[in-house]
């Protein structure tokens, strides 16, 4: 059996899809499993069980990558195509079945849910996962050794306007993790820093605030697969909406998602130990004026406070009697 997965361009929208991958996956394991996915978010499927083939997508001009698409698929007689893009592929090549996930029912339904109805799924939306392999997590080990808590902080996303203040991560990680801090969550934890390549300069402040032995440094160093095996040896995630918190969510480790400019309903951390927390400002305050990703906003997350993120990260962890306050 040939089944041909059509994936999301975004690293946050491959990850809200995992779980009908999984799924797809678990539900035909026989099948030889080719994914046409975003150049960025390809690594992700590097270890999805029954894979045959990953086609990475470089957005062009007029939609004209379809046309590369479908070169490298025409020729095989599919059993099943399932798309995440809504893309004229499946239409214009040989298969027995077609999936074609569809548009939300209404503004508020949450991605995995919108996902999840295109299989029928919507009652109890397969979780979003993580594929990782023996090497990854070994080199996990590495770069993460045993020996207590680590926090894992990722102050970037995709644009400015999402991106809390880095000096407010900083007061955060003071808080919980700073020995000397009597209400000190974990103290002296260590520290992971997480980003993508080129967000070394967004994320600076921060290094430069950790103490060298506390520090995991892994702002652009490694690849999707072994951050995805990173984030099941921490502790506790904080970040910005963003591709790392729908990993440290799928993950299953206890996740913090910032919002502003975003909608929560849509986005929010999906697990079992996940919450979000929002800015005094709501989102049809914040983008109430057209949103210019290019003009680099900073001020649309600066109403959330760090007084309100400590509590958040108390809360969760209390909540799933992880802490007891």
């Amino acid at each position: 059996m040939k089944i041909l997965i059509i994936g999301p361009t975004r690293i946050g929208d491959t990850v809200l899809s995992s779980g009908i991958v999984d799924h797809i996956s678990k539900s035909y394991p026989q099948a030889q499993i080719t994914v046409a996915c975003g150049a960025i978010s390809a690594p992700l499927y590097k270890s999805l069980p029954n894979l045959d083939q990953i086609i990475p997508i470089t957005k062009k001009t007029a939609s004209t990558h379809w046309w590369g698409v479908w070169l490298e698929v025409y020729r095989t007689r599919w059993d099943l195509v399932i798309d995440f893009r809504r893309s004229i592929v499946p239409w214009v090549i040989r298969a027995k079945s077609r999936i074609v996930t569809k548009a939300a029912l209404d503004i508020n339904e949450h991605r995995v849910v919108s996902y999840s109805r295109a299989l029928g799924l919507e009652n109890s939306p397969p979780s979003p996962v993580l594929w990782t392999s023996v090497e990854d997590e070994n080199r996990a080990n590495t770069l993460i050794p045993d020996g207590g808590p680590v926090v894992a902080v990722a102050p970037t996303a995709n644009w400015r306007g999402k991106m809390w203040d880095v000096n407010r991560f900083v007061s955060v990680i003071n808080r919980i993790t700073n020995v000397s801090c009597e209400k000190s969550i974990f103290p002296d934890a260590r520290i992971a820093i997480l980003g993508g390549p080129g967000e070394e300069t967004s994320a600076s402040i921060l290094l430069e605030s950790i103490a060298q032995d506390r520090l995991l440094n892994l702002v652009g160093k490694e690849d999707l697969y072994t951050i995805s095996a990173c984030l099941r040896r921490c502790s506790l995630f904080i970040g910005n909406d963003s591709g790392l918190m729908h990993m440290a969510a799928a993950a299953n480790i206890p996740t913090l998602g910032l919002f502003g400019p975003s909608r929560v309903e849509n986005y929010h951390p999906w697990g079992k130990y996940t919450e979000a927390v929002c800015t005094e400002k709501s989102y049809h305050e914040l983008v109430k004026k057209p949103v210019k990703r290019a003009d680099n906003s900073y001020n649309m997350m600066d109403s959330l406070t760090v007084d309100s993120v400590v509590e958040a990260v108390e809360n969760l962890l209390f909540k799933h009697k992880i802490i007891t306050i």
